[in-house]
């Protein structure tokens, strides 16, 4: 188990993880808990089974802890687990920033924000622009992406697959419900 660090030397960080509990990877949040632990991260906790694991660290390089998970992860389970840190901070802009001005709530079937490891440049955001239609409309600010579907996302003729070569690089999605219940709850961390 981790070693608690204390809270005047260390930062909370939530890492959303790609390939957990889905696709037949399945992980056990108190097994996920422990490998966070492993690696001396403190006050560990996890938010939904889909990957959400709110840590505090000391350090403040979140590329280099991106790394060291994904590669603790690898090893502990066999297989890639890539890994996107945000602080409670930049959830709380993800909830806030308005991607689709003046759509109205009610007529949105879903938003969801896909978490990238840079913002993207010119070029992938005119390959994502491409992909815009009546039913799907997309959004790239910061190191996210926004896709609002009017339909049934599973009815949509865009996946995952054909985002990521948008963008030209992995990234893990969730529904910004839960983006804004993670904002929520570690508001005032």
């Amino acid at each position: 188990m981790g070693t608690p660090l204390s809270t005047a030397e260390t930062h909370r960080y939530v890492a959303l993880l790609r390939a957990i509990n889905v696709g037949g990877h399945i992980v056990k949040m108190d097994r996920l808990r422990a490998l966070f632990e492993d690696l001396g991260l403190a006050n560990v906790a996890t938010f939904i089974a889909s990957g959400n694991v709110i840590f505090d660290s000391p350090s403040t390089d979140t590329r280099a802890l991106e790394r060291q998970i994904e590669a603790h992860l690898k090893q502990s389970l066999g297989y890639a687990v890539d890994t996107f840190i945000r602080t409670p901070a930049e959830l709380a802009a993800i909830v806030e920033h308005d991607p689709f001005p003046g759509e109205d709530e009610a007529d949105r079937h879903a938003l969801y924000v896909t978490f990238v490891r840079e913002p993207l440049g010119a070029d992938a955001r005119g390959r994502l622009s491409a992909f815009c239609t009546p039913t799907d409309e997309f959004h790239a600010h910061q190191r996210e992406v926004y896709w609002l579907c009017r339909i049934k996302m599973s009815d949509s003729p865009i996946t995952g697959a054909r985002l990521e070569k948008a963008y030209g690089g992995s990234g893990t999605m969730r529904n910004v419900t839960t983006v804004r219940k993670l904002a929520a709850k570690y508001a005032d961390t």
